[in-house]
């Protein structure tokens, strides 16, 4: 076969399997992947760094050898991912994937990023750093929820897709508005980058709250059990700046602080179990509320299974059902 990858039609076909964390998206990917010859892509925010296997909660090595990946702990926590390169480098894996005739299986709870393939890219022009400094010191002396109703006063367009506690979007949303004039939710629908060109269907793994906090909790235990303070030491001695994605992963402030002896490590744990809990809280609700695309354009089944560790077989002839629905069972499977 020809390396050279012809340009995609909308007839190609892509599967994304989406949820909040510790929901059994990876475990359903894998799965997925051997049964239909796919390549799990990954579509999670934290993932892409290579310092922080362990507690990003990232495939084994075994998991990647047993079937095909892409984008997993390819940039260096110093070198901060965007929503714009994570589109690019997920189109290439898609592309190559397509070329060895397999499916695209994009994996991850990060909906702006999803949102950013299937969608598209607004032409947001660049804020001075005056701005971006000035917005970062309101935050600080009023706080995001006062921030974030000052917002709404101004731009109720983009505030009403914004949680108030999201201090960073809420920030990046009234810099935006101060040095434009216009909202962002203005500027998304001017796209600085298409839709991707692929046919997509989304399974949203939705389950109960009672299991996936305690689905939660349970494996930070296991993370840090299994060597995530090593991780969180390396990535401190590096002396990088705080502000990086990385260094505000769920669970490396807290463990941190704990390595420094500025807190017990048991207060470490149930701090970063208590982040996790909301940030799934706000995947949760982001997925529920925050369309990514019209349903005319993404097929999608939302999954409520209670059981994250493995799913029975009533489960999976659901979910199969449903990608034969979508057409993307004629792959081969290579597994």
């Amino acid at each position: 076969m020809n390396a050279q990858a012809s340009a995609p039609t909308r007839g190609d076909a892509a599967l994304i399997v989406a949820g909040p964390t510790a929901s059994g998206k990876s475990a359903l990917a894998m799965l997925l992947a051997e049964r239909l010859g796919g390549v799990v892509i990954n579509a999670d925010s934290m993932q892409v760094y290579r310092d922080l296997r362990i507690l990003t909660a990232r495939p084994t090595p075994a998991e990647e050898a047993a079937v095909p990946h892409a984008l997993y702990g390819v940039r260096d926590a110093a070198d901060a991912a965007s929503a714009g390169w994570w589109r690019g480098a997920a189109l290439a894996a898609m592309d190559e994937a397509r070329t060895a005739g397999r499916l695209p299986i994009l994996c991850g709870g990060t909906g702006l990023w999803l949102s950013a393939l299937v969608n598209g890219i607004g032409a947001i022009p660049p804020v001075p750093e005056a701005m971006r400094q000035e917005a970062r010191a309101l935050a600080a002396a009023i706080g995001a929820a006062a921030l974030h109703a000052r917002l709404a006063a101004a731009d109720p367009a983009t505030a009403s897709r914004l949680q108030p506690g999201d201090t960073q979007r809420v920030i990046r949303a009234w810099e935006v508005l101060q040095a434009t004039g216009e909202g962002l939710s203005t500027w998304w629908s001017r796209r600085a980058e298409p839709p991707a060109p692929w046919r997509a269907a989304m399974i949203l793994l939705a389950p109960p709250r009672a299991p996936l906090r305690a689905a939660i909790d349970a494996r930070f235990e296991a993370m840090v059990e299994a060597g995530a303070a090593e991780e969180v030491r390396a990535l401190a001695a590096r002396g990088l700046d705080p502000a990086l994605p990385a260094m505000k992963a769920h669970g490396v402030p807290n463990i941190a602080a704990a390595l420094a002896g500025r807190i017990p490590l048991a207060r470490a744990i149930a701090e970063g179990q208590a982040m996790v809990r909301q940030y799934a809280k706000r995947q949760d609700t982001w997925f529920r509320h925050q369309t990514i695309v019209p349903p005319t354009r993404l097929h999608t089944i939302h999954a409520r299974f209670a059981d994250l560790a493995q799913f029975s077989e009533q489960e999976r002839a659901i979910l199969f059902a449903f990608i034969d629905s979508a057409g993307l069972t004629h792959r081969t499977n290579r597994a």
